[in-house]
């Protein structure tokens, strides 16, 4: 049977990774550019306190649309499986339930997220000269929240297939949108901080359409239908299988960042707006590390599929080599040019020490995200999406939150909550690279010719 195209079963190993992570690492730069625009435009235009507002809802944010996203992903890789196996009319089927969970789980953020905004925001310890622009903000961005779950499960189809050159294309048009809305709602109109939200919204959904008019115009075998969008019962098993642990795993990290967002509140605005400039410069330097761990979801899951089980064992070692010098180059540049980042948001001198600090502790360890994210990524392509599951939310999520209470309760200075990053990011490395090794060894044992 011919490869179809796009296909990651055969051929060069670096090229079908390196080509295929290129254009999610363009795609991922300008997904990052959404949430970066609100913050560099709202704080040089509307201030510190502006941007605290804005700074303090991306860890809630993640929390509520990183599950959809999550399992978006994790059904990504059931999809790729039946790509690679030539599984075409299971992948239709799984295609059209993934989208119909979309629909249905952004309409229930957005009823969620505009109920619950303000209880949540008290929870969170939100301070009181904050709070009213924090939940504006919140309110409008879970509002059109649709927009960025659809979009986001669309795409995942599209790089399961092999193809991420269209989420690419329609986010850099989108991301554009999304800057010059920023600059003309808060410059021009003289709108607040709710406006920033609006932007994102009204460039998300542009990104969602152009997406589905794709999907709905291609005549391969990813083609989507309209009205056959509904949820198939054999589908839902897979999807669960795979997409459920993605989507816990975005859940469980997106609530104790939120903890760990509320003791940072009680060091002041200053520190919110450090905290949050440093991570929106953090989330741009992992961008190279989360498109390669993508690609090797989808590259192992394809091969998994294919029964190349040594050609999965080739493309991570290539992968996961590539991205831990790349984490470290990124990391060195961070930590040289820390305060410089920093001031990028904001011109204010406590933000910058705060921000500056932070770098200098989180960027020399990026290594240590890229060989987790890398190596959670084959897990869940190679089929185990529990075990990457279960490492990441013990190593990232109860350790964090367990220690973190007494730490800061012995020693009450925030750098205590900077360091908690590097000390988990070692333990999840050490624990998925010791299960990859017994892993590879009994792949070796298994495909080694008795003498």
């Amino acid at each position: 049977m011919r490869t179809p195209k796009n296909s990651m079963t055969g051929g060069s190993i670096w090229k079908a990774i390196t080509f295929f992570a290129i254009p999610l690492i363009l795609g991922n730069f300008f997904q990052q550019l959404y949430n970066a625009a609100d913050s560099l435009i709202v704080g040089n235009l509307l201030g510190g306190k502006a941007l605290a507002a804005v700074s303090g809802t991306s860890n809630l944010i993640f929390l509520l649309v990183g599950f959809i996203n999550g399992i978006s992903l994790g059904a990504g890789v059931v999809i790729a499986q039946q790509f690679g196996a030539s599984l075409f009319r299971d992948m239709r089927h799984s295609i059209h339930t993934l989208v119909a969970f979309g629909l249905v789980a952004g309409l229930a953020l957005t009823i969620f997220g505009v109920a619950f905004t303000p209880q949540i925001l008290r929870w969170m310890n939100t301070p009181a000269d904050v709070f009213a622009d924090t939940a504006q903000y919140l309110r409008v961005y879970f509002a059109g929240s649709l927009g960025l779950v659809v979009y986001n499960v669309l795409a995942s189809i599209l790089q399961a297939v092999g193809n991420s050159r269209y989420p690419l294309y329609f986010l850099i048009f989108s991301s554009v949108v999304n800057v010059v809305l920023d600059i003309a709602f808060i410059s021009l109109c003289h709108w607040g901080v709710w406006s920033a939200a609006a932007a994102t919204v009204i460039s998300q959904l542009l990104s969602a359409v152009l997406c589905g008019v794709v999907l709905c115009r291609t005549s391969t075998p990813c083609h989507l239908s309209l009205r056959n969008i509904r949820f198939h019962a054999h589908c839902l098993r897979p999807l669960a299988v795979y997409g459920f642990p993605s989507g816990m795993q975005n859940c469980v990290i997106g609530l104790s960042n939120v903890v760990i967002q509320s003791y940072i509140n009680t060091f002041g605005a200053a520190a919110m707006a450090a905290c949050g400039a440093y991570q929106k410069i953090e989330g741009f330097c992992l961008i190279p590390i989360m498109s390669i761990a993508l690609a090797l979801a989808t590259f192992v899951g394809q091969n998994t599929g294919a029964h190349h089980p040594m050609r999965v064992r080739a493309g991570m070692k290539f992968g996961l080599t590539l991205s831990m010098i790349l984490a470290e180059i990124i990391g060195f540049g961070v930590f040289v040019w820390r305060e410089e980042l920093i001031s990028v948001f904001s011109p204010d001198a406590d933000v910058i020490r705060l921000g500056a600090e932070y770098a200098r502790v989180a960027a020399p360890f990026y290594l240590l995200p890229a060989c987790t994210h890398g190596l959670a990524a084959a897990f869940r392509g190679a089929g185990r999406p529990m075990f990457a599951m279960a490492v990441i939310l013990i190593c990232w999520c109860a350790v964090r939150v367990t220690i973190l209470p007494p730490l800061l309760t012995l020693c009450p200075v925030i750098a205590v909550i900077y360091w908690i990053y590097p000390a988990t990011w070692t333990l999840s490395s050490l624990t998925f690279l010791f299960s990859w090794w017994r892993m590879s060894a009994s792949l070796r044992r298994k495909h080694t010719p008795a003498a």
